[in-house]
């Protein structure tokens, strides 16, 4: 079964876990996917731990205490939170000492704060100093409001995982703002080095958008055209990447020991039953990448997963072209890609921030059962 995560990740692409839960980290699970599933970083978010938390009781102990010491419902979500990260952290901290860019634990700002930079900022630099490991990753949200407090955080030495990223526009606004912020770290005289980050585009989302407005559509040529966006989106994505690897921007700080922001592949679980369930990892093979997946589809590329047999399985180099045709079609076809990407945005905010209603709601069930 692990013959084929092996595979991939001898491709270039790191294997992230999209879940983490403070039962994966007592029982030894997250340790033994580590050890026998190539799994090398996680990532997290507000419905993740509502999830861990409402279903866990290893957290009865920790909630009774901090309601005793009379802590507010956020100050309990931070430290049960934090906790966990600061625990997943040492868990992968061998994978980081030998791979260097990964073994890394991804915890969120607060997703109310997606539309404040003063206010993110300040939420990174919290929940850095609270996890207090070099192998944590701060997720920043790529929202116009986002874009600086990247930066600020980048320039202070914090490493951190922008999320929510959606259109190739944005992501190369993300690697600006990364690259402006070690630019800032560099004249600071922090070691570049210690600084890592990743950029998350998201996937599945981009197709399910689009094929919606293909259907309205309805024309065979729009119906054809189903389930090709967020492929080509992704490979444009990573073109965009390269493009500014050969930048002489970048070269100057790679010289001076900065890491380059990798393309981390999101929301990687398929969500139409028609396509492939292993189709955003195996045909978005390419080194120096991450997919971060979900258990469901981590254990189905390790059961069917299948890697293309030519170019070492790479299956976004050099595609770039064909990638913007397929764009071309569709704007063709009369799919706004503009607004596609401004809705696909905004409903990702207000997700996220309805996921952290969802993670308030139930640590103050567990408050209320605690007293």
């Amino acid at each position: 079964m692990t013959d084929r995560l092996k595979a991939l990740s001898d491709a270039g692409v790191s294997i992230w876990l999209d879940d983490l839960s403070r039962e994966r980290i007592e029982t030894g699970n997250l340790a033994e996917l580590v050890e026998k599933s190539s799994v090398v970083g996680v990532t997290t978010n507000p419905t993740i731990f509502a999830g861990a938390i409402a279903d866990g009781e290893r957290y009865d102990q920790q909630v009774r205490d901090l309601v005793a010491a009379g802590k507010d419902v956020d100050e309990v979500i931070f430290e049960l939170t934090t906790e966990d990260v600061r625990n997943a952290c040492d868990i992968l901290a061998p994978v980081a000492r030998s791979t260097k860019a990964d073994g890394r634990v991804s915890i969120e700002v607060e997703p109310t704060l997606a539309n404040d930079t003063d206010a993110t900022i300040a939420s990174a630099k919290a929940l850095w100093a609270a996890v207090d490991r070099p192998n944590a990753l701060i997720k920043i949200p790529a929202t116009k409001e986002g874009l600086p407090a990247i930066t600020a955080a980048i320039a202070e030495g914090i490493s951190v995982n922008v999320t929510l990223i959606f259109s190739v526009e944005r992501h190369r606004e993300v690697m600006d703002a990364y690259i402006a912020g070690l630019e800032q770290a560099k004249d600071k005289g922090i070691d570049l080095a210690t600084i890592q980050s990743v950029a998350s585009f998201f996937v599945s989302r981009v197709d399910t958008e689009i094929d919606a407005r293909l259907e309205k559509i309805g024309s065979d040529e729009a119906l054809a055209a189903r389930g090709k966006a967020a492929l080509a989106n992704a490979r444009l994505a990573y073109a965009a990447f390269e493009e500014v690897l050969a930048s002489d921007r970048w070269k100057a700080l790679a010289d001076a020991g900065a890491n380059p922001q990798r393309p981390l592949w999101a929301s990687t679980g398929v969500k139409n039953p028609d396509y492939p369930d292993t189709l955003y990892v195996a045909d978005l093979v390419v080194a120096d990448t991450v997919n971060t997946m979900p258990e469901k589809t981590l254990r189905a590329f390790a059961d069917h997963g299948e890697l293309s047999a030519e170019n070492g399985g790479d299956q976004v180099s050099g595609r770039g072209a064909e990638a913007q045709g397929v764009f071309d079609d569709l704007s063709a076809l009369g799919v706004d890609l503009t607004d596609v990407f401004l809705v696909l945005e905004t409903e990702g905010v207000e997700k996220f921030k309805v996921s952290w209603t969802e993670l308030v709601e139930t640590v103050k069930g567990q408050m209320e059962r605690a007293v």
